[in-house]
């Protein structure tokens, strides 16, 4: 499909940062719209590009994690995730913090899709990955603020967690989804 909208992209006329903390970055933009308006208060996040990995194991298991999430108060059940560091790569980032969270490593590595978390209001994309015949390796070694437990659970029971909403985080279940769906 052919769309027809390159005339719709706003200019930036001036930005001025607000916060800045080594995981998070807020700026204010003025921007002219399209049409000559201009919108002086326009807030965009800036966060370091994130990534996640459906890691199955080489007996067929699908690596889960349970963690505390204090956004929102609540465990949540989550794929192995996290940021892209300086230098590193998409995918280096993926199999270093596969290994960190899990000690879970090797196997062969595939991109499965590349998505904004909210291009709305944040800069950042996440990368997700699916990593198959990955094998114990060496032992987790987490964050300062990361305390999570790990599961090894069949992928039919992975399936009926995405179905029945136990997943939360949204850059987790688009690729688990896409994960599901391309194993018809």
């Amino acid at each position: 499909m052919k769309f027809d909208d390159d005339n719709m992209k706003w200019t930036v006329l001036a930005t001025e940062p607000i916060i800045s903390r080594p995981w998070l970055n807020a700026r204010r933009d003025t921007v002219r719209l399209p049409d000559g308006r201009i919108h002086d208060e326009y807030y965009v996040l800036h966060y370091p590009t994130w990534i996640n990995v459906i890691a199955e194991t080489t007996d067929g298991k699908i690596i889960l994690e349970r963690q505390y999430r204090h956004g929102l108060g609540v465990m949540s059940t989550e794929i192995p995730a996290g940021c892209v560091e300086a230098g590193e790569t998409p995918l280096e980032a993926a199999r270093r913090e596969l290994m960190e969270e899990t000690g879970y490593g090797n196997g062969v590595w595939t991109e499965l899709l590349r998505v904004a978390p909210n291009p709305g209001a944040m800069d950042n994309f996440c990368y997700s990955y699916y990593a198959k015949d990955v094998e114990r390796v060496g032992t987790p070694h987490f964050d300062a603020t990361e305390d999570l437990k790990v599961y090894l659970v069949d992928k039919a029971e992975v399936l009926e967690m995405l179905k029945s909403g136990a997943f939360l985080q949204v850059m987790m279940v688009a690729p688990l989804w896409k994960f599901f769906y391309d194993l018809k």
